[in-house]
């Protein structure tokens, strides 16, 4: 038994409520199990119940032993001076007020049926990909619709708070931001906090100074991501890299300390070629983030990141030796990924530190109209018969599989309040 579960027990009554009695033997009623407190001070508040023939109101609270009123030190604490009844899974003490007065206390436990206390070990025991695989999809589509639209939500407002620190580190500047994200997704999971490193080293105003130059761009980007360094051979690394020394001198540039990796991934991801077309982005367009929000539809937004380096990365993924031709174009796909995991995130933090709903509702909006990710998670789910229909499906499934059930939260999930209910 944990504290959470006694609380979810009580909070939707799943127990016998015939014949309850205190634990001193007095007749007792639950009336209303009160409003779950999740801040300081007893779990429950407005409870009301009813002991013999008199009926209270007031404060519940909740241990799994008695005893951890006294250890808690509760009695000496003038936010439970109103406690009308004391909930516990084992009674192992008695318990009084701040003047001695004895409180009632209900042991809960002969009331819970043992089957739902073995399907929440079963759930929390579960070694699979999530606790209740064995009995999905359990929901219906509305109410999978509804869950899933909380999920996403939730998520877009956990980034928001990431994106307000950036904003805090920035003095408020909404594109440098922007800027900082826009370059993490670039850099794929992989060199995701190395590229925003680069990104914080270069700011937004020094790009703007250069944004005219591509192979100046290309050489701000490069030579900060500590790919300048080697000796070249080639004409054209040559000569970023001279331009590179002259602008980390007239800036007091200071190169990132960790290079970008190249390890495992497939060349059209290396960071040579996805810095070179953050710089044609750069060269592309001008107050980036100001335009977006100006932007009405889903289409325009992916239009303005069909972008593809210069011609020198159509025979080159690297420096080091020339390859077949093939354009290094930014696919849909990897524009659909900045829009789902920088734009709309960093406009739902707009609109939420604005207070202005519209930058809310255009993210939930674009992710019903963007395809569905497709990745091991999202898989995995429909694996089970949950569908993934949408963006806004597999940011979802996203946040239900990586906070939800790998923390074993199910009895804050729509599908464990589903599974674990037994009726009396």
């Amino acid at each position: 038994m944990t504290e959470r579960l006694l609380q979810f027990i009580w909070q939707f009554q799943y127990f016998n409520k015939q014949a309850l009695s205190t634990y001193d033997g007095a007749p007792l009623q639950v009336l209303h199990p009160g409003q779950l407190n999740t801040n300081q001070g007893p779990d429950f508040s407005q409870g009301k119940i009813k002991i013999d023939t008199t009926i209270w109101a007031g404060n519940i609270e909740l241990h799994v032993k008695a005893s951890d009123w006294h250890i808690h030190k509760h009695a000496a604490d003038k936010n439970y001076n109103n406690i009308i009844l004391h909930v516990v899974w084992q009674n192992d003490a008695a318990v009084q007020d701040e003047n001695g007065n004895h409180i009632p206390t209900l042991e809960l436990q002969p009331y819970v049926p043992a089957i739902m206390m073995q399907k929440y070990t079963q759930l929390m025991e579960h070694k699979g990909f999530v606790p209740c695989e064995g009995h999905l999809p359990v929901l219906s589509g509305i109410a999978w619709f509804a869950w899933k639209e909380r999920l996403a939500i939730e998520r877009l407002m956990r980034k928001s708070k990431e994106v307000l620190v950036l904003l805090a580190e920035s003095n408020d500047h909404w594109e440098e931001v922007f800027w900082w994200m826009l370059a993490k997704n670039f850099g794929i999971p992989v060199n995701a906090d190395v590229f925003q490193k680069v990104a914080k080293s270069v700011s937004i105003n020094i790009l703007a100074k250069h944004k005219n130059q591509l192979h100046q761009l290309e050489a701000l980007l490069l030579g900060q991501a500590g790919l300048l360094n080697d000796e070249f051979t080639d004409d054209y690394p040559l000569m970023l890299q001279k331009e590179y020394r002259f602008l980390a001198k007239k800036y007091s540039l200071q190169q990132v300390h960790k290079a970008p990796s190249f390890l495992r991934m497939r060349p059209a991801n290396f960071p040579t070629v996805r810095l070179a077309q953050l710089a044609m982005l750069i060269h592309q367009s001008s107050h980036l983030f100001s335009r977006i929000k100006d932007t009405k539809t889903i289409t325009d937004i992916q239009n303005m990141f069909v972008v593809t380096a210069n011609d020198y990365w159509h025979y080159h993924y690297t420096f080091t030796e020339p390859t077949p031709y093939s354009p290094k174009s930014l696919g849909k796909q990897m524009a659909n990924n900045i829009i789902i995991n920088t734009i709309i995130p960093v406009l739902f933090a707009y609109g939420a530190s604005h207070n202005e709903q519209q930058f809310k509702d255009i993210p939930i909006k674009w992710l019903l109209q963007l395809p569905p990710e497709n990745n091991t998670i999202t898989n995995k789910w429909k694996e089970k018969e949950v569908l993934n229909q949408n963006a806004l499906d597999s940011q979802a499934l996203i946040e239900l599989k990586n906070n939800y059930c790998n923390k074993r939260l199910c009895l804050d999930c729509a599908v464990g309040n589903k599974l674990l209910p037994i009726k009396n």
